[in-house]
């Protein structure tokens, strides 16, 4: 007997590209992943494996992937970015599908702007809930859904380890991107300045949470600004560099739990 497995994929811009390499590590080691649960770029990451999306090629995709591909300024309102290209680009990469279609479940993490609520969406167009997932707030437009506006969920879950608990994880992996320590980070424009607010806020709500996950993986990315994607194959080898790392910790507490249960 094996413990039903599920990873709760952070938050984190670009740093968000370690989760690749995380995967690959995962993969390699065979360990099955049953439930994901993400948070902003996390939520893409997650809804492209979940899709089955091969990670070699989400890999290569990544560092051939340019800002204009997925930028497009807007005049300024609700946000510096329109967001209509990245969420063509997640259509696109996702097949249109809905998550209650995905190979693996899927829980995508939100903020509803308005209310000030977390949002977890199971089900529905997945590039609509990534889309409202990623929008990091003062850069992306929100995103709306049924009358609801959507900010980026690593604003009130930065690494959600509940939602992927909620869908019947026995036991979870975390993969936490976010700033562990005050390692400077230069702030050089208006992005840099919004992104690393957002990062400075999102340490406050994050300490409880991460409490419930069995293991945590954390990729040495936090000096890379949130919004920086000149250093996407180190970003992703830094994810595998430090999954590889703690590997042997994660096999080892996974078989205790099926020891224990087993017993039971």
């Amino acid at each position: 007997m094996r413990p039903r497995i599920g990873v709760a994929l952070g938050s984190g811009g670009a740093r968000g590209l370690a989760h690749i390499g995380v995967l690959k590590v995962l993969e390699e080691h065979q360990i099955p992943i049953d439930f994901i649960s993400g948070s902003s770029m996390g939520s893409f990451i997650g809804a492209m494996y979940a899709n089955g999306n091969d990670l070699f090629l989400m890999e290569k995709l990544a560092n051939q992937l340019k800002r204009k591909h997925w930028m497009d300024i807007s005049v300024p309102k609700l946000g510096l970015v329109s967001g209509e290209k990245v969420k063509e680009l997640i259509r696109i990469l996702t097949h249109n599908k809905n998550i209650e279609d995905l190979k693996i479940p899927l829980a995508i993490v939100a903020t509803n702007i308005e209310t000030g609520e977390r949002e977890v969406f199971t089900k529905g167009p997945i590039y609509k809930a990534v889309r409202a997932s990623i929008s990091i707030p003062g850069i992306f437009v929100p995103e709306e859904i049924d009358g609801k506006v959507y900010v980026d969920g690593g604003v009130l879950d930065r690494v959600p380890v509940h939602a992927v608990r909620k869908m019947g994880a026995d036991f979870i992996i975390a993969i936490d991107v976010g700033m562990q320590n005050a390692r400077q980070i230069k702030v050089k424009n208006i992005f840099d300045v919004i992104a690393q607010s957002i990062d400075i806020m999102e340490r406050q709500n994050f300490q409880q949470q991460i409490l419930a996950a069995d293991y945590v993986i954390r990729p040495d990315v936090g000096h890379i600004s949130s919004i920086s994607f000149s250093e996407i194959q180190s970003i992703i080898d830094e994810g595998y560099r430090a999954a590889k790392e703690n590997i042997g910790v994660i096999e080892e507490l996974i078989k205790k739990w099926g020891e224990k249960n087993n017993d039971e």
